[in-house]
C-alpha cells in the first residue's frame, strides 16, 4: 500500500464482516436491521470515495493493499481495483443497503441472522472482485456460496431445500475446477499475484486445460446455457432480498471472472473455442427470451430474462472488441440495477398477494398506481428502451456481434425483440384488467421505504442511459489492455 494512504478497499470490504458480526450480537429485530443498514452504507461510502479519487486514464490498478499473509507459499492479503472491477463494486455497495432496507419490514424470522448472513455475503462479493491473488480470489468466491446457500435454505420457499442443494451443488462443482486452475497457473507462473500473471502467461500446452476449468467455473455462475439450470429454482425459492443480490450481482463473478483471468491468461485457448462461445451466448440470448415468454410464475419470467441478458454480457466479453467488452460490463451494471429492481418489485405484489401466478394477478394500476409506474420504468429499462441503461449495453455489444458475424448479430437482435414482447406481456398481465380477487382491492400502495429503495435505482438507469460515456470512460483504459489479448 501506498505510504499514506487510506485503506478504502478495506474499509468496504470489512465493514460488512464486522457489522454482521455487531448484528449477531445486538437485542432486537430493528436495533439488527438499522445495524446492518449502517454496515452497509459504510462500505458504499468508502465504495464512492474511492471512484471519486479513481483516475479514468490509468490501465492499471489503482488502491492496491498489499500484506504478506503466508509469504513461505507467496500468499499475500491484496485488493486493488480496475476499470473492470469499479462499477462492479459500485453495484455490489449499492443493491445492498436497498436490500436491507427492503427486508426490515419483510423478514420477521431470524432477521438477525438473516441481516447477517447479507452482510457476510456483501464482503465475499466485494473481496471477488477486489482480489489480486489467486488463492484470497479462491477463499471470497467460496466464502460467497455459504451465505447464499442459508439464505435459499432457511428463509425460501416451499422447496428452498432443494434450492439450496442445486444452488450449492453446481457452484461447488464449478469451485472445485477453478481451484484446479488456480493451482495449475500457480505452479506453472510461479506466482499467484494476479497484477503479474498476465505478463508472465501460461504455457501453450496448458491453456486448453486451464480455459476449460476456469470456463466451466464461470460460466456455471453466469450463468451461461446450457449451465443454467440451477438458476430457476434457486430464484423462485430464494427470498426477495436473496433473489436481487443473485441476480443483480451474483451472476455477475461469472462475466468478471472471464475478464479477469480466462481472457488475459488464455489467449491462445480462447481463439480456439471462441466460435463454441460465442454460438452457446446466442444461443442463451434467444432460448433465455423463449423460455420467459412461457411462464406463469412472475419470478420465473424475470429469472429467465437474466440468461437472456447474460447472453449479451458473453457475447461482448469474446467478441475481444473493445466496444463489444465495454458494452458486456455495462450491461452487466445496468442488468444488476434493473433485474434486481424487477425482483424488489415481484416482491413488492408477493408480500401482498402472496401468489406470483399471472392468473391470479391484475388490475394493480388503480390500487397500486405508484407500483405500477415503478414497474412500468423498469419492465420498459429492462427491453432496452433508448434513454435508459439497458440500451447502451445491448447497442454496443451488437455493434460487436455484427462486426464478428452478421448471423450472429442478427439472431441476437431476435432477443431484443422477444424481450419486449415478453416484458410487455408480463406488465399487461400484472397491471392492466381486472383485479382477481376482492382482498386484493385492499391491498396498500408501494411504501416509503420501497419508494427510497427503488428510487436511487430509478436515478442511475436514467443516469447510464444518457451519460454513458461517464461510465464508459472508468473502463476504457482497461478494457483497451484486455482487448489486446489477442
Amino acid at each position: 500500500m501506498t505510504d499514506g494512504q487510506f485503506p478504502l478497499l478495506s474499509v468496504a470490504l470489512w465493514a460488512p464482516a464486522a457489522g454482521a458480526a455487531i448484528v449477531l450480537l445486538t437485542r432486537g429485530r430493528s436495533a439488527a436491521a438499522g445495524m446492518a443498514l449502517f454496515a452497509s452504507v459504510v462500505s458504499l461510502i468508502a465504495i464512492v470515495a474511492m471512484l471519486m479519487e479513481f483516475d479514468r486514464g490509468v490501465s492499471g490498478y489503482q488502491f492496491v493493499e498489499e500484506h504478506d499473509w503466508m509469504p513461505a507459499i507467496g500468499l499475500s492479503y491484496r485488493l486493488g481495483v480496475d476499470g473492470i472491477s469499479v462499477l462492479m463494486l459500485l453495484l455490489t455497495g449499492i443493491l445492498t443497503p436497498v436490500v436491507i432496507a427492503t427486508s426490515w419490514l419483510s423478514i420477521s424470522q431470524r432477521s438477525k441472522e438473516y441481516m447477517a448472513a447479507m452482510l457476510l455475503l456483501q464482503t465475499g462479493l466485494l473481496g471477488v472482485f477486489m482480489a489480486l491473488d489467486l488463492v484470497l480470489f479462491y477463499v471470497f468466491w467460496e466464502l460467497v456460496l455459504i451465505p447464499m446457500y442459508l439464505l435459499i435454505g432457511i428463509w425460501g420457499g416451499p422447496n428452498r431445500i432443494y434450492a439450496a442443494v442445486k444452488f450449492f451443488l453446481f457452484t461447488f462443482v464449478g469451485s472445485v475446477l477453478m481451484l484446479l486452475a488456480i493451482l495449475v497457473v500457480a505452479f506453472d507462473a510461479g506466482s499467484f499475484n494476479v497484477i503479474l500473471l498476465p505478463e508472465i502467461g501460461v504455457s501453450s500446452h496448458l491453456q486448453t486445460w486451464v480455459f476449460l476449468a476456469f470456463f466451466l467455473a464461470f460460466a456455471i455462475k453466469a450463468p451461461m446455457f446450457p449451465f443454467h439450470t440451477w438458476l430457476p429454482d434457486a430464484h423462485v425459492e430464494a427470498p426477495t432480498g436473496a433473489s436481487v443480490i443473485l441476480a443483480g450481482v451474483l451472476l455477475k463473478m461469472g462475466g468478471y471472472g472471464f475478464l479477469r483471468y480466462i481472457l488475459p491468461l488464455t489467449p491462445e485457448a480462447v481463439d480456439e473455442f471462441r466460435v463454441w462461445v460465442m454460438v452457446l451466448s446466442v444461443i442463451a440470448i434467444v432460448y433465455g427470451a423463449l423460455v420467459a415468454m412461457m411462464q406463469r410464475d412472475l419470478k420465473k419470467l424475470v429469472a429467465y430474462s437474466s440468461v437472456s441478458h447474460m447472453g449479451f454480457v458473453t457475447l461482448g466479453i469474446f467478441s475481444q472488441e473493445q466496444i463489444g467488452i465495454d458494452g458486456a460490463i455495462v450491461h452487466m451494471f445496468s442488468h444488476g440495477l434493473v433485474t434486481g429492481a424487477l425482483f424488489l418489485c415481484v416482491g413488492i405484489i408477493y408480500d401482498r398477494t402472496h401468489t406470483r401466478l399471472f392468473a391470479d394477478l391484475g388490475g394493480f394500476a388503480k390500487r397500486m398506481p405508484v407500483y405500477a409506474v415503478l414497474l412500468g420504468f423498469f419492465t420498459l429499462a429492462s427491453l432496452g428502451l433508448p434513454m435508459m441503461s439497458g440500451f447502451v449495453g445491448e447497442f454496443m455489444v451488437l455493434l460487436a456481434a455484427f462486426g464478428w458475424s452478421y448471423v450472429a448479430g442478427v439472431v441476437s437482435l431476435l432477443g431484443v425483440i422477444l424481450a419486449a414482447a415478453y416484458m410487455l406481456w408480463m406488465y399487461k398481465r400484472v397491471v392492466f384488467g381486472r383485479m382477481k380477487g376482492e382482498a386484493f382491492a385492499r391491498i396498500p400502495d408501494v411504501n416509503r421505504i420501497e419508494v427510497m429503495a427503488l428510487l436511487p435505482l430509478v436515478v442511475l438507469v436514467l443516469w447510464v442511459g444518457i451519460a454513458p460515456g461517464m461510465f464508459v470512460s472508468l473502463m476504457d483504459t482497461a478494457t483497451a489492455a484486455i482487448a489486446t489479448y489477442r
